[in-house]
């Protein structure tokens, strides 16, 4: 009897110890200043994948509410503002208003009017990745097959045309998630983005990124001749690391790829964080940018915990997370120090 206890005991620890599989991919928040581009191999490794769930880089309404303010929150303000002028709804009254909109929608599928008013409860219940997922389907469509009417309907309600900073309606139409997310997410019958991004760090990110470039300013006014030369040197090899970015970006129909490599993320962080061996120059800011790298890597830990929790509290084994390039080796260390968590970048999957 201990015996069968013990195994019971066993596998109830196990149950508990959830196994999540996390497909991360680095992406451009902006395609539209590349050649058109192929993605048809990315999508082919997403659905041989078979995800349970897909994560964006948005916060979630929850902590949409709590975070005061950050980069994005008065952008995000603004388009309340305008979409409680378009439509107003008692805040008591937006849970059952979504839930009946999900309702229809699943009913009639095709149905793109149901689309943008539930884009429009979204965006009010401050769920800002999925008002962007409904907004896109009747985008996509309209692009597909016009249809004055409706497109006059969506110019009323969600006013897409005034959404144009921050994580927006406009800038969503040639982003990560119109390309690779959305696309594959409608065709594997998703019907929510789970949100994953951290920003309770982000003015401590800001005042560090203050902080270092006014003492990088003095730093520079002190050089002596020999340290004038190794900043030049440092400095020219991380300008030429951005002519090859550059290269790649103004050249390759498969950019998404290059940035999931090693040399497109050592770039990236020659942009943010210059080159270690430029820490140890007399007089560098050191101390500074050392608390730049520490707030990056806080906000990187709080994406990678939010992408387990969530994924664990839906049930979810199996996640595909898209992520701006510039986090994507920071998450991928992050990821592979978690226990219960399998991680592989999209260049990893045949």
């Amino acid at each position: 009897m201990k015996y069968l206890f013990f195994l019971f005991f066993l596998f109830s620890i196990h149950a508990k110890a959830q196994d999540v599989e996390v497909l991360l991919i680095g992406v451009s928040h902006d395609y539209s200043k590349y050649p058109t581009q192929d993605f048809s191999s990315i999508h082919q490794k997403i659905k041989k994948f078979k995800p349970d769930a897909f994560f964006g880089e948005f916060l979630s309404k929850e902590d949409e509410r709590l975070v005061m303010d950050y980069w994005c929150k008065q952008p995000n303000n603004h388009r309340l503002k305008i979409l409680r002028g378009n439509r107003a709804i008692k805040e008591e009254l937006l849970p059952h208003t979504i839930d009946s909109l999900k309702q229809l929608s699943l009913r009639k599928p095709n149905d793109y009017w149901i689309k943008a008013a539930l884009a429009h409860g979204y965006y009010l219940d401050q769920d800002v990745a999925n008002g962007h997922y409904q907004f896109w389907q009747v985008y996509h469509s309209l692009q597909q097959q016009p249809n004055a009417e409706l497109e006059s309907y969506v110019d009323k309600l969600l006013s897409p045309r005034l959404d144009t900073t921050g994580r927006s309606m406009r800038r969503l139409k040639t982003s990560e998630y119109a390309y690779i997310a959305f696309p594959m997410m409608r065709e594997l019958g998703m019907k929510e983005l789970l949100p994953m991004d951290n920003q309770e760090y982000d003015l401590n990110w800001q005042a560090s990124w203050t902080a270092f470039d006014a003492a990088f300013t003095l730093f520079r006014k002190d050089l002596n001749d020999s340290l004038k030369q190794q900043l030049k040197s440092a400095l020219t090899s991380i300008n030429n690391g951005y002519k090859r970015y550059d290269q790649i970006e103004m050249s390759s129909n498969k950019v998404t790829e290059w940035l999931n490599t090693d040399e497109a993320s050592g770039i990236s962080a020659s942009g943010d964080f210059y080159l270690p061996v430029m820490y140890d120059m007399k007089g560098f800011p050191k101390e500074e940018m050392l608390s730049k790298i520490h707030w990056w890597i806080m906000r990187n830990e709080g994406m990678c915990r939010n992408v387990v929790n969530r994924a664990k509290k839906a049930g979810a084994k199996r996640v595909v997370v898209l992520a701006g390039a510039n986090h994507r080796k920071y998450m991928q260390d992050i990821f592979k120090t978690m226990p219960h968590v399998k991680v592989k970048n999209i260049n990893e999957v045949n």
